[in-house]
């Protein structure tokens, strides 16, 4: 038995032409690019539908608890690129002068193991004598103008990933001003209210930089709206606190404007949240190309039906992709409410009778909104009829609408194997006395063959026989295929025996396998140093330039004058926290733009622990900053 010859296409992975500044339709579907903090969920964003994977290695990554071994990425690339999935290793944290070689390393590291980009903040790295590997520009480099987004592609980026602050019609202007990078956009997960890479909070309040991967996440915390003349407007509520990013309905929208990879948030999440967040954009991507081919191969055969609500959610906003909208932030809560299932009618002994909108199991949790305001949560012990007996009744009162925080029944399909990917084969059995070859080839065109040089007897019944044969043929289980069609070639019927054909079938699928993983192409891409001039001719602490390398490629690109990170020199006095679209005055009904209120004492401060931060309103641009 050995491989024959067969009829094969090397698959091409382009790595500019996604994109098409005169967009009419796209040659293929948008990228569906997905977190993954370790293997398993890694493996899990492929089987349910994810075109790209990104995950971090054990240094150096926007998220610090969300590292993994060299060997664990190493996994995740193998599992990925059978199915022509690519994977981008995320370094993207800014990096101390010590850092600088093992970064370096580590680049080197996986662009010899076969990752698709690297995802960079630091501008070092194009510094750096690197392999030839694309790299992405991480939306932590403040990717927000047109001017930074045609910079970033002149110096030699291949992706830009996009501030989430934009609207549509400001995407479609940086696709206008930079038409040879490619465009990733968020889609979906948690909120940042910082514009990204611009939030110094943390590191201010704790040491804990979120430009280091380490943010203690302040903006989820419990602040009172003073103003200046100290009167309390609004006591201990979430007031940076944002709700969950929801693009679904925008998909369309996004790709006209020039977005050819979607991004999915949450490389801190679990498994059974990538698995639904990942599955409900897979059959949404599906439905707004359908006819349009996927960058990835393989087919996603779902045993659920994928709710983005019955996993983690803060509630969910399209943020500015329409404009801005009139609520966005998630005041009473930072944590997951879910599905609302109903309204509280009465509460008795032990119980809640409540106006369900949707069934609800004993083993679900359920949370509501007390008359404080606090958030209270229990679990469901029984239900009979639209009465919830609950193990803590605290905060129930008539009026209050009920969400299913944890759905038991749910969960549990998530937990067992909640998705299949399979490639479709087709097989062929050509038969000759003195020869058989069996050949499959895959919906790429990928070709493996067996050729076996015996003779065969001849069979009793010509149709029994070729019953046989495409019955054993056609079983593909175990396998990353799906046999959809089964041809067999033969002067005449012959016998084989089913061990012999599940032999074959088995051998030809393996090393069809093997020769897709062997053929798949990562583009490379060598970065060439140049002069382009960076759109400002000063950096300030917000450049977040720690080291020499960062520093030499900016002065190489004509700026003078560059100021040390907010990380290695806190500047004297007041210093902008933090820079965001998202205002407080606006999300309470206090926009002096619309005239909600006559006059407010200002300047006003949120108060929190101690700390008092000033908070400054540009109502020409619509921005909100926030002072030490």
């Amino acid at each position: 038995m050995g491989i024959c010859a067969g009829k094969e296409r090397k698959r091409h992975y382009p790595l500019l032409n996604i994109c098409n500044p005169l967009f009419i339709s796209t040659p293929q579907k948008p990228e569906l690019l997905a977190p993954a903090k370790n293997l398993d969920v890694a493996i899990a964003a492929v089987d349910h539908g994810a075109d790209a994977v990104y995950m971090g290695a054990d240094r150096f990554g926007a998220r610090e608890a969300a590292g993994n071994s060299l060997r664990d990425v190493g996994k995740a690339l193998a599992y990925a690129h059978r199915f022509g999935v690519k994977l981008y290793l995320t370094l993207n944290t800014i990096l101390y002068e010590h850092e600088l070689a093992e970064a370096r390393r580590l680049a080197v590291d996986a662009c010899e193991m076969g990752c698709d980009a690297l995802i960079v903040q630091d501008m070092a790295f194009l510094e750096m004598d690197l392999p030839p590997i694309a790299l992405h520009a991480s939306t932590q480099a403040n990717n927000l103008t047109p001017q930074k987004v045609k910079f970033l592609q002149d110096v030699g980026f291949s992706r830009v990933v996009l501030a989430r602050e934009l609207s549509l019609a400001e995407v479609a202007d940086m696709r206008a001003a930079a038409q040879e990078v490619e465009l990733e956009a968020f889609v979906h997960g948690a909120l940042c209210v910082s514009y990204s890479g611009q939030c110094y909070l943390s590191s201010y309040l704790t040491g804990r930089s979120a430009n280091r991967g380490a943010c203690a996440q302040p903006c989820r915390s419990a602040y009172s709206l003073i103003d200046g003349s100290g009167k309390t407007l609004v006591k201990g509520k979430r007031l940076l606190s944002l709700r969950d990013l929801n693009l679904t309905g925008h998909l369309l929208g996004l790709a006209q404007a020039g977005v050819c990879s979607f991004k999915v948030e949450g490389r801190l999440k679990d498994v059974g949240y990538v698995k639904n967040v990942v599955a409900h954009y897979r059959k949404a991507i599906d439905s707004a190309f359908a006819g349009q081919k996927k960058p990835s191969s393989g087919q996603t055969y779902l045993r659920f039906d994928p709710q983005p609500d019955k996993t983690f959610s803060r509630g969910f906003t399209a943020f500015f992709a329409a404009g801005a909208p009139q609520r966005m932030a998630s005041i009473n809560t930072p944590k997951s409410l879910g599905e609302q299932v109903g309204v509280i009618r009465s509460v008795g002994s032990g119980s809640i009778d409540v106006a369900l909108s949707a069934a609800v199991s004993a083993g679900d949790g359920v949370c509501f909104f007390g008359k404080s305001g606090a958030l209270h949560g229990a679990s469901v012990n029984r239900v009979e009829g639209s009465r919830l007996f609950l193990q803590d009744l605290s905060g129930a009162a008539p009026g209050a609408p009920v969400f299913r925080s944890f759905d038991i029944a749910f969960q549990r399909q998530l937990a067992g194997r909640s998705a299949q990917r399979l490639v479709e084969v087709r097989m062929l059995l050509e038969a000759t006395p003195e020869s058989v070859r069996l050949t499959a080839t895959d919906e790429d065109g990928i070709s493996a063959s067996l050729c076996l040089s015996r003779s065969n007897a001849a069979a009793d019944s010509e149709a029994n026989a070729l019953s046989t044969v495409k019955e054993q043929l056609k079983k593909s289980g175990g396998s990353m295929f799906r046999v959809v069609r089964v041809d067999v070639a033969a002067d005449k019927p012959y016998f084989y025996p089913i061990s012999e054909l599940n032999r074959w079938r088995r051998t030809a699928l393996e090393q069809l396998e093997q020769k897709r993983l062997a053929l798949y192409a990562v583009e490379r891409r060598r970065i060439e140093k140049n002069d382009v001039p960076y759109p400002d001719l000063k950096l300030g602490f917000n450049g977040n330039v720690l080291n020499s390398y960062a520093k030499k490629f900016y002065e190489r690109h004509g700026v003078a004058d560059v100021s040390p990170a907010f990380e290695q020199k806190q500047p004297p006095g007041a210093a902008a926290l933090m820079a965001t679209r998202y205002c407080i005055l606006r999300e309470l009904g206090f926009c002096k733009q619309k005239k909600r209120v006559s006059a407010l004492h200002e300047p006003l401060f949120l108060e929190n622990n101690g700390y008092k931060l000033r908070l400054q309103f540009n109502c020409r641009t619509c921005e909100m900053t926030l002072y030490s």
